[in-house]
């Protein structure tokens, strides 16, 4: 039996651009509307009426789960690099 249950994967700067297909630079309009769409294609709750198969269904929930953790992971350290890039930009 496959188990999607993995351990969050360390979030770099590269791999949450990847994960969003977002280049730099970006906006936060960009970042937030990649967001949104991809809370929306992983929400675990969106499995429920894929399977009638309960296995399959908990399977196909816990791989929405982490994936929604990871896509809040790579969010947070966009958001927060982009914060750090206008402060430095205001400094100028």
């Amino acid at each position: 039996m496959a188990s999607f249950k993995q351990p969050l994967k360390p979030v770099t700067l590269e791999t949450a651009l990847q994960l969003f297909g977002l280049t730099d630079p970006f906006t936060r309009e960009q970042l937030d509307e990649r967001r949104r769409a991809l809370l929306a294609i992983w929400n675990p709750h969106r499995f429920a009426n894929l399977s009638n198969n309960p296995r399959k269904y908990m399977q196909s929930y816990k791989k929405g789960e982490a994936m929604t953790k990871e896509v809040t992971a790579a969010y947070d350290l966009l958001s927060a690099w982009l914060d750090a890039a206008k402060s430095r930009e205001d400094k100028s």
